[in-house]
């Protein structure tokens, strides 16, 4: 079977990477108290809205799954009332084609008031329902400080407070060592360990620099022993921090940077028209109202 048909026979694993980093009182004011990049990847034809604001205020920032029976799914945005969600799926051979649509349950955290632990408390009683996925929520406030908490399916039953630091997640748990994520992961902090210092557009290249970079990192056992049949005939693409297939791939970078005063910069870079030589970027910028 071709890497292709291999792909489409398991149509709703997409693969993604997330680094960020938090902390919530920096000791430089030029410091940013928050950081993430991530990747999305996808089939080149899967219908999707570029990052717009969106709900009944227009306070959510995201993109949005478009597929017919997941429309107003996302996989990672933010709101101006400082809740931000971000989803990988978990790398398995078998789906379950009659599962929940995991893009959901970004778009229902967001939208909710709940806060992010009490929010990942209830998605653990329900864990079942989905295929495996990883998902990181969290709510940004300048007044009562951060909280950032993680949620996976395929481990712990319950969700944790994570402690401020530098993270790495892609289609395994969070913080498994697959190489292409500690190589992204030190790439990430090369960069962020300079942010200080760095003008925001120099940075926010810089990181777009991480997320692009095809050096494939193998061999990689890990990867091989979780994904089996599924992720062999892709190996040499999938194991790099940005994936490039015919027609699968990384398709959307996003870059967000949350300075001490609350203030927002959310960069999208986008491919257009199922072409990976054809790029926009968008960047949208405001304050936290939290």
């Amino acid at each position: 079977m071709t890497s292709l048909n291999l792909l489409q026979s398991h149509p709703s694993q997409p693969m993604c990477i997330i680094f960020f980093k938090f902390d919530p009182h920096p000791v430089s004011k030029n410091a940013y108290r928050f950081i993430l990049a991530a990747n999305r990847d996808e089939f080149y034809h899967r219908p999707s809205k570029l990052a717009g604001f969106w709900g009944t205020n227009n306070e959510i920032l995201s993109g949005l799954d478009m597929e017919e029976g997941k429309e107003g799914g996302t996989w990672l945005g933010i709101s101006t009332r400082g809740k931000l969600g971000a989803l990988t799926n978990y790398l398995q051979p078998q789906q379950d084609p009659e599962a929940r649509g995991r893009g959901e349950l970004v778009a229902h955290f967001l939208t909710t008031d709940m806060d992010s632990l009490s929010y990942l408390k209830k998605v653990s009683t329900e864990g079942h329902l989905y295929n495996g996925f990883n998902l990181i929520a969290a709510d940004l406030s300048t007044t009562k400080g951060d909280l950032v908490c993680y949620y996976g399916n395929r481990g712990r039953p319950e969700p944790i407070v994570l402690t401020p630091g530098t993270y790495g997640l892609s289609n395994a748990l969070l913080e498994t060592p697959w190489r292409k994520l500690c190589f992204g992961k030190k790439l990430f902090l090369e960069v962020v360990e300079q942010s200080h210092v760095l003008p925001k557009d120099t940075l926010v290249t810089q990181l777009l620099d991480v997320l692009n970079n095809e050096e494939a990192q193998l061999p990689d056992p890990a990867i091989e022993d979780q994904g089996q049949e599924y992720v062999q005939p892709i190996l040499s693409k999938y194991a790099a921090v940005c994936v490039r297939c015919p027609n699968y791939g990384t398709r959307t970078n996003t870059i967000i940077l949350v300075d001490a005063d609350g203030h927002v910069t959310f960069t999208e870079r986008s491919m257009l028209n199922k072409d990976p030589s054809c790029w926009e970027t968008n960047t949208y910028e405001f304050m936290l109202q939290s």
